[in-house]
Order: structure tokens, then C-alpha cells, then sequence
């Protein structure tokens, strides 16, 4: 799947990922961003980025909402498509931190979706974003 090939963005999971995103912690950047992570047909965890005046301490929406998902017993695997959505970007991708735990934890075949409040969205698999990623078996 490439971006031009883009699945369509489920809307239930992009409605969560912008309602969420109003409750970011962003004093320092401004960007509020929304993650919704869906597990199966019915599941769904959401989480926003929470910023820290100390930058490297900042938690990022993609990571909350996987964070989320472990706390209420979701294996990893289990987790299939996430919308992330921000304001305050024009373009956006996750960061590396994020890739590293998406390929951890999401299925191999999931699909993440970024959009922004302009309506543009890019969508790739979790392999597109780290081809080889560092993994222990």
C-alpha cells in the first residue's frame, strides 16, 4: 500500500482521534494530537500527546493509545488500524518512538492513518514505516 493507494480512513476511529486530541497537554508545541487505536471489530483505545517541559519526557498520542490498549488486556497483535489525527501540522508521520512501538505491537498487516484538520490524510502499513525494524525474538 502506498500513500496514493491509501485504505479509507475509518470514520468512527477518525472522530475518536479528534474528539481525543481536544484533551492533548500541548503548552510548548501548540499541536494537539488524537491516536485511535482499534483492536478487532469493537475495541478501540484512544490517547492524546501529554508535552513536558522536559521534551524527551513527552508522550506521544500513538503511544498513549497503544499504552491503553495493554492496560485493558489487549495482546500484542490484536491491534489492527489507528487514526491519528493533529491539528497544528501540515504533514505528519509517526515519530521514530512511535514506529518502534507500532511494529512491536500492532499487527503485521495493520494500516496507520494520519490526518489533519485540512483534511489530508496518508496512510501506510506498520512495515511501510519501519521496513527493518530492531526487533528481539
Amino acid at each position: 500500500m502506498s500513500e496514493r493507494d491509501a485504505r479509507a480512513v475509518p470514520q468512527r476511529l477518525l472522530e475518536q482521534a479528534r474528539e481525543v486530541s481536544e484533551h492533548a497537554h500541548s503548552p510548548y508545541s501548540g499541536a494537539r494530537v488524537g491516536a485511535a487505536v482499534r483492536c478487532g471489530e469493537e475495541r478501540v483505545f484512544i490517547g492524546c500527546n501529554v508535552e513536558n517541559a522536559s521534551y524527551g519526557l513527552t508522550q506521544c498520542a500513538e503511544r498513549n493509545a497503544l499504552n491503553a490498549a495493554i492496560a485493558h488486556g489487549i495482546k500484542r497483535g490484536e491491534m489492527d488500524e489507528m487514526v491519528i489525527y493533529a491539528s497544528g501540522f501540515q504533514r505528519l508521520s509517526p515519530c521514530g518512538a512511535c514506529r518502534q512501538v507500532m511494529i512491536e505491537l500492532m499487527a503485521p498487516d495493520a494500516v496507520v492513518h494520519c490526518c489533519n484538520e485540512g483534511g489530508e490524510v496518508s496512510s501506510w502499513s506498520v512495515n511501510q514505516l519501519f521496513p527493518e525494524p530492531f526487533v528481539l525474538e
